[in-house]
């Protein structure tokens, strides 16, 4: 599969799950299973680690839940509630464990314990406590806003509204999960779908006595603010809570190898169908409080704990139409069409097929009897064909040769890395003016983590491509809204929504304003690493108007960039050499106000200084040395350069190379322990 296969079949599983989290997050009316929606998130999860130019804003790599909705105040989380990565095997968590080793410096023989805790499916919710009293109840939102649903939450007796106890905090906040049990939810099942969509439904009741009829339940299991902590582990935390009036798991235990690990995860599943609450797996947090925070975090995610997901859940069904979708950044996803069935209590209709070679070696056909599955977080999947069901007379699907937008024959890029062709057919968009690779472009545009246009969405987006009123995302700004008074649905009130959102968002940061333009390669954290160097929208758009000069000076500042490779800057170049793209983003730095990055607040001696790191270190690893140096400040390069203030130097094995480079640039060159002296 060539590289626009692959991001052609990634930006449609993208798609599937953005609909699927703002049904699961925002309507609590999942449109699959857990299982069915776990599979979607690990294949685009497995999808970005194998393939390193896939990036998205909508990823859940980058994207916690979904807009709050505008039922409820909407009030910033003092400390963000972060989503979970993913583990489907015991693989996976010995990667887990190798990768927080390696960061933390820990020698195979050093011991680290964690906290195994059930994963329940329900709602998360934040409660805050002032001096023991309930003061505010916040939904996670999108992991950085949530809704104020305090009264509702005040109506679930599991949740203490006074606490008198002497070691009580301050200031806490304490995060778990509402649920309805099993049992209860037999009680009402009429009223809802599955017990997840009854406790948000409840949730989000405007008359909190109408959510008092509904038997919410809440167990804790984290904290955001905790002052003063006065706790070091994660277990004393979990019994301090149960102290503290509040219900905790009693499954929860410790594990420390993975053989403990295993046979734990394999113990509570066999028993899942006897609890009575939905679980979908278990969460391992590192119980010492200080690694988690010396490991911090990585995009949306915490590294000190994962998510270990149960097994899969399937089911058969018949392909009735194999259609091709062209993404943003022009790869062609075929997508099955399927007898809808129903897959853990999830009507299923969609099933991915992933690219041409996986159509090829499943040997997938339409009206083929499929067997399908959902897990985890990716999209439901077709695993394997039925052949003693095949018609004598059915056909192999051919894979287009030509884009069905705009007619362009189909490419599969070389990848320079794995020196193969990419698995992803891609439409190579020579004339920039295909035009679902452009009406894909406008919905990344106005998307969440981008100008966040509410009320902007795609199938709005589509009428107004098919009244040809925009084709480039400046023309957002210029729309003359008054035709919406024709559109079903739409009223004075909702078209001055619309209205405002469009100029709330002009005001936007200079990440999120690169993230917007949908540059293949640049996401979320590739943006934000731009931004950090850049700092100023005009300095970005000098590197634009010049990365293809022949002088190659814009080019060599980019290979600096500590986080930037080849894809990423080939990427910009492309996108770059065009004419269009180039007036596009022009009229936006003109139409936008576009804030300068903020790196950091406070002032440290390091503050704003270019570092690079060589060489292996004895004390921290590599990876910790640069969180630890960017939340100080300072910007990390790869390479040396004139501009680079110190070159910091491992104890084991740094390159000779770049130390003579430094030198002759006169560039300072510390050790390890004078470096720990610096920042400590």
């Amino acid at each position: 599969m060539n590289k626009k296969e692959i991001e052609k079949n990634y930006l449609k599983k993208i798609d599937e799950i953005k609909k699927y989290n703002k049904a699961y997050f925002e309507k609590d009316d999942p449109l699959v299973s857990d299982k069915y929606y776990d599979d979607i998130k690990q294949e685009i999860l497995q999808l970005e680690k194998k393939h390193k130019f896939l990036k998205n804003k909508d990823s859940p790599s980058k994207k916690i839940g979904y807009k709050p909705s505008g039922k409820f105040k909407k009030i910033n989380h003092e400390i963000p509630m972060l989503s979970l990565s993913n583990a489907f095997s015991v693989i996976n968590i010995k990667d887990f464990i190798k990768k927080i080793r390696n960061f933390l410096n820990f020698k195979n023989s050093e011991k680290i314990i964690f906290s195994a805790e059930p994963k329940i499916d329900g709602i998360s919710a934040s409660l805050k406590y002032k001096d023991g009293i309930f003061v505010l109840g916040l939904s996670r939102g999108d992991g950085k806003i949530g809704e104020d649903i305090t009264n509702n939450l005040k109506t679930i007796s599991d949740i203490p509204k006074t606490i008198k106890k002497k070691n009580f905090p301050e200031n806490l906040e304490v995060r778990g999960e509402v649920y309805i049990s099993k049992s209860d939810f037999k009680k009402i099942n009429k009223q809802f779908a599955n017990p997840r969509n009854a406790a948000g439904g409840s949730l989000r009741q405007k008359d909190y006595k109408e959510t008092s009829k509904i038997p919410l339940k809440f167990i804790a299991y984290g904290f955001g603010l905790a002052d003063p902590m006065n706790f070091k582990r994660q277990s004393e935390f979990l019994k301090l809570l149960k102290s503290w009036g509040f219900k905790t798991n009693p499954l929860n235990s410790l594990v420390s190898s993975l053989e403990e690990i295993e046979s734990n995860h394999r113990i509570i599943e066999k028993k899942r169908s006897e609890i009575d609450y939905d679980l979908d797996g278990l969460v391992y947090k590192i119980d010492d409080l200080k690694l988690q925070t010396r490991l911090g975090y990585v995009s949306n995610y915490p590294r000190w704990a994962i998510a270990h997901k149960f097994s899969a859940e399937k089911g058969f069904s018949k392909i009735k139409n194999i259609e091709i979708q062209v993404g943003r950044t022009g790869a062609l996803t075929p997508v099955a069409k399927i007898d809808p069935i129903t897959i853990g209590g999830v009507v299923v209709s969609n099933a991915t097929l992933h690219n041409e070679d996986e159509i090829n070696r499943k040997d997938i056909r339409i009206n083929d009897t499929v067997c399908i599955q959902r897990a985890g977080d990716v999209i439901p999947q077709v695993l394997s064909v039925d052949l003693l069901k095949r018609d004598k007379n059915s056909k192999k699907f051919i894979f287009p040769q030509k884009c069905p937008s705009c007619g362009s024959k189909t490419i599969k890029e070389f990848n320079i890395n794995t020196k193969k062709k990419d698995a992803v057919t891609r439409c190579p968009d020579t004339n920039f003016d295909c035009k679902d690779i452009l009406k894909e472009k406008l919905k990344h545009f106005v998307s969440k983590d981008a100008l966040n246009i509410e009320g902007l969405g795609k199938k709005l987006i589509d009428n107004f491509w098919n009244k040809k009123l925009i084709k480039y995302p400046h023309d957002i700004f210029s729309l003359d809204l008054s035709i919406l008074n024709t559109l079903d649905g739409w009223g004075e009130k909702s078209i001055d929504n619309l209205k405002n959102s469009i100029i709330k968002s002009k005001q936007i940061s200079l990440d999120r304003f690169i993230f917007s333009l949908g540059i293949r390669h640049i996401g979320e954290e590739n943006a934000k690493v731009l931004a950090k160097h850049f700092l100023v929208a005009k300095q970005f758009f000098e590197l634009a108007k010049n990365l293809n000069d022949a002088k190659q000076k814009y080019l060599e500042e980019l290979k600096a960039i500590d986080g930037i490779g080849n894809s990423q800057i080939e990427s910009l170049k492309k996108f770059f050499s065009n004419n269009q793209n180039l007036k596009v983003v022009s009229k936006l730095i003109d139409v936008l106000n576009i804030k300068d990055y903020k790196f950091i607040s406070k002032k440290t001696p390091i503050s704003g200084k270019l570092i690079m790191f060589t060489g292996g270190f004895v004390d921290k690893s590599r990876s910790e040395l640069k969180s630890l140096a960017e939340s100080l400040g300072a910007k990390i390069v790869s390479n040396v350069s004139k501009k680079t203030d110190f070159l910091i130097t491992g104890s084991h094995k740094p390159t000779t190379r770049k130390i003579n480079e430094a030198k002759n640039l006169n560039i300072k060159i510390i050790n390890e322990d004078d470096w720990n002296k610096i920042i400590n």
